[in-house]
């Protein structure tokens, strides 16, 4: 009953004047998340000594796009979940400690505040604390990369998750003002979904912006690869995002949808060349405590997805 009750009350938030789309987007999502199971693949428990986390990638975006970048696109993954707290949940959650105390996370995800055991880890570094970007609205790929690589260099950890923000939305190949203030979340909806679901702007142009987006950090996913060592790196998503698909925009927890919850599983290498100093280059912030660490459950609050 508690299910049945957060689901109208998600669905009313996010789909508040959307007339009959919201009708169709309802029924969906309650045959999504009650009527469909997908099988998850434990992505923790394979074998990686990196894992690249691209926030919000979806596999065909992925396969449309990587291998220009040299990158192989023919394996996937089902992700445990439709947004990034399902996939923090479900990937780090049931471990032990044993299990996460080799483990660093290097990660622009505000959801880290809240949905990760900080204790537990070899080390966490919330890059998104001072590495968030109020003027794009996210925290661009290269403080991510720095905060990374510097880890991957000072600390001694057997194995090394780094989460990019992108290519989830706002692109910072867009020339519209998508993003959302750190302080403002809870105050403001991501305007992506509501323009495509209320016809502002076609299928094809947030496609292109969402591939752009993708083109953007798989730069900086190279200069890190070329940076930090470790024999075997995987490249993946914590999800996808619906850009129509059954009447579905954006992403949301416990749906059953292929195109949001197929993710890359794309396997390559890394090796520390040296030729990057992120001290340096001016690219490395610090991480700031005191920063409001209400932020992510603010973010369920708004539905931000």
């Amino acid at each position: 009953m508690n299910d049945a009750v957060s689901l109208v009350d998600e669905t009313v938030k996010n789909l508040r004047g959307a007339g009959f789309g919201a009708v169709r987007e309802f029924v969906s999502r309650s045959y999504l998340r009650y009527a469909r199971t997908l099988d998850a693949d434990d992505m923790f428990a394979e074998e990686w000594d990196m894992l690249v986390v691209l926030d919000a990638c979806r596999a065909d975006l992925w396969a449309e796009t990587a291998g220009d970048f040299g990158y192989p696109t023919d394996e996937t993954r089902v992700s445990p979940g439709g947004t990034s707290t399902e996939w923090l949940d479900a990937t780090f959650g049931p471990r032990s400690p044993d299990e996460l105390a080799d483990v660093g996370y290097v990660t622009a995800n505000p959801y880290s505040t809240s949905h990760v055991d900080h204790d537990a880890f070899a080390f966490v570094e919330e890059v998104w604390r001072d590495g968030w970007d109020d003027d794009v609205g996210t925290t661009p790929p290269r403080r991510v990369t720095a905060a990374a690589v510097q880890a991957a260099r000072t600390h001694d950890a057997d194995r090394l998750v780094v989460h990019y923000m992108q290519p989830h939305f706002p692109s910072l190949a867009d020339d519209r003002d998508d993003g959302i203030a750190l302080d403002d979340f809870g105050e403001e909806s991501l305007s992506v979904w509501e323009d495509l679901r209320f016809g502002n702007r076609t299928v094809e142009d947030v496609w292109d912006a969402y591939r752009r987006n993708l083109e953007i950090v798989l730069e900086d996913v190279d200069l890190l690869r070329s940076n930090v060592d470790a024999e075997r790196t995987v490249i993946t998503a914590d999800h996808g995002n619906a850009v129509g698909e059954k009447g579905l925009y954006g992403h949301a927890a416990g749906i059953a949808l292929p195109e949001l919850r197929t993710v890359p599983w794309a396997v390559t290498t890394a090796t520390d060349e040296g030729e990057y100093d992120p001290v340096a280059a001016g690219d490395l912030v610090e991480s700031d405590e005191s920063v409001d660490a209400d932020v992510a459950s603010r973010l369920e609050q708004l539905g931000y997805r």
